[in-house]
């Protein structure tokens, strides 16, 4: 049942990267039994999203999560999922390279991808809610680190940002800056998500910090969550 509404290009070509990759599409249930516009939300890693055998660190069960509220009367919403680019991951994933490592640098393009190939695409070819208000970006770890970039980046494009276990230590400080020093010109919301034992309470921290952060630059408290 799963595959019927999933929707894999195996070979998506990014011009921003000269490279190739897998995109997999969540259609909600009713989808195919309605005319119904649904809200978007772009997940990075997307070997993690649907399916077990693929993830390198178990999946998100997006799919089952989705159908199960969609049970209790959510209106659901499409699931674009980016595989990421294994060897490349870091570089896509980062904004900013990482002198210590030598890997990063490539997030500006990466999420220019999404907002100059991807979006449209799947605007033009599914019935979507292309306003910002109904357009989502999610992603974990190095996700969470590119997400937070790009929602700051691209405010007329992403109006909500899932964050879950950021990886901001690997583009500290840059990314504190980038949050602090980009003007916010439109309402946002902002789910942050870290436990106590992810490095030894160091990601709570780093999430408390870019709490504060966008506090300072005119964020409202009720549109941050954590």
């Amino acid at each position: 049942e799963l595959k019927k509404r999933l929707a894999e290009r195996d070979y998506f070509f990014m011009p921003q990267l000269n490279r190739n990759r897998r995109i997999m599409i969540y259609l909600p249930p009713d989808y195919e039994t309605t005319q119904k516009r649904y809200p978007v939300m772009y997940m990075h890693d997307g070997q993690n999203l649907f399916d077990d055998a693929t993830s390198f660190s178990g999946e998100w069960e997006v799919d089952e999560s989705l159908n199960e509220l969609h049970a209790q009367g959510d209106h659901g919403c499409i699931v674009v999922g980016i595989d990421n680019g294994g060897a490349l991951r870091i570089d896509e994933l980062a904004p900013w390279l990482n002198t210590d490592y030598n890997e990063g640098g490539e997030g500006d393009q990466y999420i220019d991808f999404i907002v100059e190939t991807l979006k449209p695409y799947v605007d033009q070819n599914y019935r979507t809610y292309a306003g910002r208000e109904y357009t989502a970006i999610m992603g974990s770890s190095l996700g969470g680190l590119v997400s937070q970039y790009a929602i700051m980046e691209h405010q007329d494009v992403f109006s909500k940002a899932g964050i879950f276990s950021p990886a901001y230590w690997f583009n500290d400080p840059q990314i504190f800056e980038h949050s602090a020093n980009t003007p916010k010109t439109q309402p946002m919301r902002i789910y942050q998500l870290a436990g106590y034992l992810e490095g030894n309470g160091s990601v709570v921290d780093d999430v408390n910090q870019m709490e504060t952060v966008l506090l300072n630059n005119g964020f409202g408290a009720g549109e941050l969550y954590k």
